[in-house]
């Protein structure tokens, strides 16, 4: 069994093809069944952000498993398979391993080094092991992945700077609305679209960046209000939650606006930008013609952090209005880490993927070196059991000296190659030394996986639902 991983992301595919194989958390499942009904598949799981999708799926035969991958992503996307391919990129066995360890690193991030990606494979494959569709091999997959984000982040200074994409946004929005004349930024008013997890990342972080008037704004009230409460609980800002129905009035006032909702198509259309800008320049004039307080001088920045994206692009041609997405991000030079920083990164992603390749290289030989001492221990109960046919006058203490005997010699003989099949099953193509041992000795596979398949593939070992894959 080998991984496939087959993906798109920010480096390989523009926005407008992310969004379409964007996949939601309500259609995750509906996905991963789909993929698990086809019978090259046995384990899979979809780690779906902002800038990238990206299928893992325990194969046991590359090409049906990969058509498969591209009939399902086709029918959720409308995309057909070339369209896919032109964008995709697919990695197997070693490779899919070690593009998921460079993605825990954050090495493969729109901010090289964020920390939000840990969050979302973790996630990722937390709903896998809800659906049932995580087995042993990616349990231990994503657990080293983690194991490995979260060393990168202790040992390293990629992330010193805590740059994220919303941080990265948030600068370029405030320096659309400093002032070139004074150097002074007008950003005290802010709207937060989205109560989920990056909402709560934009809501801290535009706090931090001295906001002292914010709006959350989700289509469930509730939870914009609780986002809101915790907010002004921990920084002492003003922060209230409302629903979607008012979002053109919160807009009216704001400095700028951030949204980062799952939501498949506009959340912020044409006709609410609109609105909001005819309110800030009724504020702005007042009944006398003179201003009034309100921002109908000052531009409106809406950072669209969403996938698929939240704000209408034709919002844009409005006048005063500026928007700072994803696509616009790519290669700002704050999304960089320092050299030595990924360098040291990148180091201990090689290292982790060893050690990774060199268990699972053993793991694999193990089920053949325990079928083959079980041969040997069926062989010699079997002639033990001669001996006392042909000899039953023989006295106990003899009959177990002569078992003892048999049993130490076999041992002996067994004790050499099984240490060195395991020690060169670590080497690239160790396992054909597995398969020349069960070729001379005449194991069954099935035999030699029986003797190795564990008790519950779906579930945690105790122990691990509150390390490497608690909730965050």
């Amino acid at each position: 069994m080998s991984v496939l991983l087959f993906g798109v992301s920010h480096r390989s595919a523009p926005v407008e093809v992310l969004e379409r194989l964007a996949v939601s958390d309500h259609d995750r499942p509906k996905l991963i069944d789909e993929l698990l009904s086809s019978r090259a598949i046995s384990e899979a799981m979809l780690v779906s952000t902002c800038n990238r999708v990206e299928i893992y799926a325990v194969v046991d035969a590359f090409h049906p498993a990969l058509e498969a991958v591209g009939t399902v992503l086709g029918d959720h996307s409308g995309m057909t398979v070339n369209e896919m391919t032109r964008h995709a990129y697919v990695r197997y066995s070693e490779a899919a391993v070690e593009h998921l360890f460079t993605v825990a690193a954050g090495l493969d991030s729109l901010v090289v080094g964020e920390q939000q990606i840990l969050g979302q494979i973790r996630n990722a494959y937390l709903s896998a092991d809800a659906n049932d569709s995580a087995g042993r091999v990616l349990h231990e997959l994503a657990q080293q992945a983690l194991r490995v984000g979260k060393r990168v982040h202790t040992e390293t200074g990629i992330d010193r700077a805590g740059a994220s994409v919303v941080s990265v946004a948030l600068h370029r929005a405030k320096s659309l609305l400093t002032d070139p004349a004074t150097g002074a930024h007008r950003l005290r008013r802010a709207v937060v679209v989205g109560a989920g997890a990056m909402g709560g990342l934009a809501t801290a972080q535009l706090a931090r960046e001295g906001v002292t008037e914010m709006v959350v704004v989700n289509r469930t009230v509730d939870k914009a209000a609780h986002l809101a409460g915790n907010i002004a609980a921990n920084h002492g800002i003003d922060v209230r939650g409302v629903g979607l129905d008012d979002l053109p009035a919160a807009m009216a006032t704001a400095d700028v606006v951030v949204t980062c909702t799952g939501a498949i198509g506009a959340v912020v259309g044409v006709g609410s930008v609109h609105s909001a800008l005819a309110s800030r320049a009724r504020a702005g004039s007042g009944l006398n013609g003179r201003s009034q307080g309100g921002n109908a001088a000052a531009p409106l920045v809406i950072c669209d952090l969403g996938l698929p994206r939240n704000v209408d692009p034709a919002a844009a041609r409005l006048p005063g209005v500026h928007i700072v997405d994803i696509e616009g991000l790519r290669g700002d030079s704050e999304t960089q880490a320092a050299e030595d920083d990924t360098l040291a990164a990148r180091s201990i992603v090689a290292a982790e993927l060893a050690d990774y390749l060199t268990h699972q290289r053993q793991a694999e030989v193990t089920p053949t070196v325990a079928a083959l001492r079980q041969r040997a221990a069926d062989v010699v109960e079997a002639e033990i059991l001669r001996l006392e046919t042909r000899l039953p006058d023989l006295e106990g203490a003899q009959r177990d000296e002569v078992a003892k005997t048999v049993r130490r010699v076999v041992d002996k003989l067994l004790h050499a190659p099984t240490v060195r099949v395991k020690q060169l099953a670590s080497t690239p193509n160790g396992d054909h030394y597995a398969e020349a041992l069960r070729e001379l000795f005449e194991l069954k596979p099935g035999a030699a996986e029986a003797v190795s398949a564990p008790d519950h593939l779906g579930g945690l070992p105790a122990g691990d639902a509150a390390g490497e894959l608690g909730d965050r």
